[in-house]
C-alpha cells in the first residue's frame, strides 16, 4: 500500500521552480539559432513575455549560459554552455566505444564520419572525424540536424514503429530544404521501408545541396545508442565508391554492435 501511494504522490509532482523550464525554453530556442536574436524574437518564439524573457536573460547573462552583444542587443549561447556539453559528450559510452571503429571507417572511405545521437526529434553530432580531401562539409559537433532528411536521422526512425514514425511527423512539418527533401507523409514512410529493407539510410541531397550521406543505426534488443555516417560531396560519388562505403558502413555498425554486447 505504501508503494501505490508513493507511486501516485510522485506522479502529481509538479516541477521545483517553473523559471528554470521557462530558462530552459530560451537555451533550447538559442541552440537551434545559427546567429544572435533579439528579445522580441526570444520572446515570441518561447511564448513568454518580453518583460520575463528579459528577466532570465539577464540571469543566464550573469553566469555566462547567454552571452549578449552590447551594439546589436542580440543574444547566443554563452561560452559557459561549452564545458557542460563537451563533459556530457565525453562521458557518453558509446562515444568511447564507437571511437576506433570509426577512426577506421574514416581511413578506409577517406570522407567525413560522424557519430550521432538521438536528442528529441533532432541528431546530435557528437563525434566528427573530418576528411583530409580537398572540399570538406561543415558540421560541428554539437550541432543538430533534423531526423526527416539526415541519414542518421531516417536510420534511427526505421528502428521503431509506424506509430512512432507518425507521431514524430505529426511534430515535426517535414519543411523543404532542398529540392530533395521528401515532404509528405506518405513519402516518408515509404522511404522508411525502404531504410529498413537496406539496413542503412541515404541523405541525397535532402538536408544540404551536394552533400550525400549514407548512415546506419546502433541499436540492440530494441534500444538505440545512436548512429553512424559517412558524408561527402556528391560529386566524389562513384558506383564503385558507393558500394565500398556501404560495406564499410555495415562492418563499422556491425563492429560497434558487437563491443556493446
Amino acid at each position: 500500500m505504501d508503494k501505490i501511494i508513493d507511486k501516485t504522490m510522485d506522479e502529481k509532482k509538479q516541477p521545483y521552480g517553473t523559471v528554470l523550464i521557462k530558462a530552459s525554453l530560451i537555451l533550447d530556442f538559442l541552440s537551434k539559432c545559427d546567429e544572435p536574436q533579439p528579445l522580441i524574437t526570444i520572446a515570441k518564439e518561447t511564448g513568454l513575455t518580453t518583460s520575463t524573457a528579459l528577466k532570465i536573460l539577464d540571469t543566464l547573462l550573469l553566469i555566462g549560459y547567454v552571452q549578449k552583444d552590447m551594439d546589436s542587443k542580440r543574444f547566443s549561447l554563452g561560452l559557459s554552455m561549452i564545458k557542460y556539453a563537451n563533459k556530457a559528450i565525453n562521458n557518453l559510452d558509446i562515444k568511447q566505444i564507437a571511437q576506433p571503429h570509426l577512426e577506421e571507417l574514416q581511413k578506409v572511405t577517406s570522407e567525413t564520419v560522424h557519430l550521432g545521437i538521438r536528442d528529441k526529434d533532432s541528431i546530435v553530432y557528437v563525434t566528427k572525424i573530418e576528411s583530409k580531401n580537398p572540399v570538406c562539409l561543415y558540421s560541428k559537433v554539437g550541432n543538430t540536424v533534423p531526423m526527416y532528411c539526415s541519414a542518421m536521422g531516417k536510420a534511427v526512425l526505421a528502428d521503431v514503429s509506424d506509430e512512432e514514425v507518425r507521431n514524430y511527423l505529426s511534430r515535426n512539418p517535414l519543411t523543404k530544404l532542398t529540392n530533395n527533401t521528401i515532404t509528405t507523409e506518405p513519402g516518408f514512410m515509404e522511404e522508411i521501408v525502404n531504410v529498413r529493407g537496406l539496413g542503412y539510410a541515404y541523405d541525397d541531397s535532402e538536408h544540404e545541396e551536394g552533400v550525400f550521406c549514407i548512415g546506419a543505426s546502433i541499436t540492440l534488443n530494441n534500444k538505440n545508442y545512436g548512429a553512424i555516417s559517412v558524408s561527402m560531396p556528391k560529386y566524389r560519388l562513384t558506383e564503385e565508391f558507393h558500394k565500398q562505403i556501404i560495406e564499410a558502413v555495415q562492418k563499422c555498425k556491425l563492429n560497434i554492435l558487437n563491443d556493446i554486447q
